[in-house]
């Protein structure tokens, strides 16, 4: 890269931050279609603070009204030792993109041990992974559909003026101990905050050049020795998992630095980048720009789970 190029990149940087506002907006209703529009046209997130608190979901979801509408129904759940989902992993071989060993259980079984380890109580032998209800494939149109009826079909202001219905409209249900490593999406995002609370950090696409995005080896977590080493623990299942590069080999563009860790992987123009932070509370509805980069970390309700849901 010559001079002449990184110099440019770094005043484009710079003249974004300086011609934008160091914040996300925060509206206190939804906007209009048109107001909507001119999110979109800017590519500029916002908030709406208690923007969803009307949706029958976040009146009345909780854990026994979950478990009295999904308790039997089997669901698809992802897997990791560490609550590394679709993320990049440094082992003695190089970094990797490392996605979750996944399986279907019934609901309730998901909902236990999601709460098992938010609260501590897993037997002192049994290492459960990390579980986390993270498929994004219209899964509350699908396997979570009879929860469908609580949230709107779709979000006025955006289908009004996007001029179409949601490709996708998602559940989320995780704990703490789950982490969405930094990357983007190729949609306008409606995120709404149901139980507990998510913590965003944001990039504008303008900082790319930040991130040091890297082609990585696509790999899987798989059980590793089971069932001779997977032993029944009590309560729970000992399930030990480790990456297996994906056959056959594939690769995977994925941001290798993390705005927590400045320090780590930076390229030259890391230091540069100037995330937004947000963290939305039940009932507050984010709207994320298609391309923009995020990372998201959770805290959980009182009874031990995190619930959101998204439009795309």
């Amino acid at each position: 890269m010559t001079v002449a190029t990184c110099d440019a990149i770094r005043e484009l940087i710079l003249a974004y931050q300086e011609f934008n506002p160091p914040n996300v907006n925060e509206l206190e209703e939804q906007p209009s279609a048109l107001e909507f529009m001119r999110y979109v046209a800017q590519n500029r997130p916002f908030v709406v603070r208690k923007g969803a608190a009307g949706w029958k979901a976040c009146k009345e979801w909780d854990i026994p009204y979950l478990l009295s509408i999904m308790k039997d129904q089997k669901v698809q759940v992802a897997k990791t030792p560490f609550g590394n989902a679709d993320a990049p992993l440094m082992t003695g071989d190089g970094m990797i993109f490392v996605k979750p060993f996944e399986e279907h259980e019934a609901f309730a079984q998901v909902l236990a041990a999601l709460q098992a380890r938010e609260q501590g109580t897993l037997l002192p032998h049994v290492k459960d992974p990390v579980c986390y209800a993270q498929t994004q494939n219209d899964n509350l149109r699908n396997e979570y559909g009879n929860l469908f009826a609580d949230v709107p079909a779709s979000v006025p202001f955006a289908r009004i003026a996007l001029q179409k219905e949601p490709d996708a409209i998602n559940f989320w249900m995780g704990n703490s101990h789950s982490t969405t490593a930094l990357h983007r999406d190729p949609y306008e995002n409606i995120y709404v905050q149901v139980l507990g609370r998510k913590h965003f950090v944001l990039l504008p696409p303008v900082e790319a050049p930040c991130v040091n995005e890297s082609d990585l080896p696509a790999a899987t977590y798989a059980p590793v020795g089971c069932p001779a080493q997977c032993k029944q623990g009590g309560e729970g299942l000992d399930l030990l998992l480790e990456p297996k590069l994906d056959e056959p080999s594939s690769s995977v563009p994925f941001a290798t630095w993390d705005p927590d860790l400045p320090d780590v992987r930076p390229t030259r123009f890391s230091h540069l980048s100037r995330p937004y932070r947000v963290t939305l509370d039940p009932g507050d509805m984010l709207y994320l720009p298609a391309l923009w980069y995020h990372k998201v970390k959770q805290s959980c309700s009182e009874q031990g789970i995190c619930v959101a849901v998204n439009y795309w």
